[in-house]
């Protein structure tokens, strides 16, 4: 009789010494846990909010001033965008049974195919997207071709996998260089559904000359997945995961800036190595792979994007641990980003033309995200479109492998922004 009695006792103390709103939000958490049969990586979850807000801010507020990068140019630009690609890479490992990886042809056969499938819901969100006209550089579809690229390499261990993102990061920008000599520079038109009547040449854009080009950005892939094979819960992999990334991003910049500087690359390059990239560099020299400028595709720019999305991940790993409440909110914003991003590709497709305070809207998109987070929280369910593709990747590895699969975290890959 005094066991139950003091439980209720105390869950009222931790209400009452938590507030009604936080009590109410860790209730909500735990009740999604139970729901859920798995207990979430609540880390992963918040740098997935940070990417969000970043991506809001890069898409919103204005990213230079001439030829100077405005603040959030400086913080944001490009690092949102590699965060969530990195995080895209977590993703898959953690839905693909996270330190285990799949075993037997079937399994792989069966976590492939839902990739596949995945990432064929994904794309066909982006080309929609795309429609709308909004205002930004939509991702997606290029997301739908790395499902495809995962797809064949959930069973690849870690050392390897880790291996691969350093050989990518630093040959991909080269392939790109001499792949693409003699294009047009630029990224040229968005891939929406019209783009379809050439397939060939809708390829060409999302793998090689787009904005998020499928071959650089498979850096990012192979590294997320490296880190999703470790335990994330180790309060020893967070911190090498914010050292480690820390001390890449700046050994990358340095590099850039001693060549670009002492190395006399910038005399070659000159003022167009400050230029804002759509993806891609200038096939005229090699001296464009030692710019780190965001979104250029470089192997500097891959390494300093790489690192700040591990520090990043780190970081929240290490808060969900040691300051949990901190988290709680950011956490359930970043528990449906495929919906958020969604909602707010058509919102500022809405508002495009309308005139607006920059700092005004991006606090509306920040807010409502948060709202439309927590009360999916509270309800225990996914975001709809999160829902969707789960569903249906589940149904097809259940008909490839004849099991329900089991995930340490099985929502899909998130999508990223700019």
């Amino acid at each position: 009789m005094a066991a139950p009695h003091r439980g209720a006792a105390g869950r009222a103390g931790r209400r009452e010494r938590t507030g009604p709103v936080t009590g109410a939000l860790e209730a909500a958490v735990g009740r999604h846990r139970t729901r859920s049969r798995r207990e979430r990586i609540v880390g992963v979850d918040a740098a997935r909010a940070v990417a969000l807000v970043g991506m809001f801010a890069t898409h919103i507020f204005p990213l230079r001033e001439g030829r100077e990068p405005t603040l959030t140019g400086m913080i944001a630009s490009g690092r949102a965008s590699a965060l969530f690609a990195v995080l895209a890479g977590v993703g898959v490992a953690l839905a693909t049974g996270g330190m285990q990886r799949p075993r037997g042809t079937r399994a792989h056969l069966g976590a492939g195919a839902a990739l596949v499938v995945r990432g064929a819901l994904v794309a066909a969100v982006g080309l929609t997207l795309v429609a709308t006209r909004a205002p930004v550089a939509i991702i997606l579809a290029y997301y739908g071709v790395l499902f495809v690229v995962a797809a064949f390499l959930v069973r690849v261990p870690r050392g390897l996998l880790a291996a691969g993102a350093v050989l990518a990061c630093v040959l991909t920008p080269v392939a790109s260089q001499l792949l693409r000599e003699g294009m047009p520079e630029g990224p040229g038109a968005q891939v929406g559904w019209p783009a379809l009547a050439a397939p060939g040449n809708a390829v060409v854009t999302l793998v090689l000359t787009g904005y998020y080009p499928v071959l650089t950005w498979t850096t990012y892939l192979l590294a997320g997945m490296a880190v999703g094979r470790l335990d994330l819960r180790r309060p020893q992999v967070a911190t090498g995961l914010l050292v480690g990334g820390a001390a890449l991003a700046v050994a990358a910049h340095t590099a850039s800036a001693l060549l670009l500087g002492p190395g006399n690359g910038v005399w070659v390059l000159g003022a167009a190595a400050s230029e804002r990239r759509y993806g891609t560099t200038p096939t005229g020299t090699w001296w464009w792979l030692a710019v780190d400028t965001p979104h250029s595709g470089s192997t500097l720019d891959l390494a300093a994007t790489t690192g700040s999305a591990l520090a990043v991940l780190g970081t929240m790993l290490l808060l969900s641990r040691w300051a949990p409440r901190v988290v709680l909110v950011p956490a359930a914003l970043g528990s449906a980003p495929l919906t958020l991003y969604t909602l707010h590709v058509v919102a500022l497709a809405w508002y495009a033309g309308r005139g607006s305070d920059d700092l005004v809207l991006w606090l509306g998109h920040v807010l409502a995200a948060t709202l439309v987070g927590l009360a999916l929280r509270f309800a225990g369910v996914r975001g709809p479109l999160e829902a969707v593709l789960s569903a249906a990747g589940r149904a097809v590895r259940r008909l490839v492998t004849g099991i329900t699969p089991k995930a340490v975290d099985s929502d899909p890959p998130r999508p990223p922004g700019t």
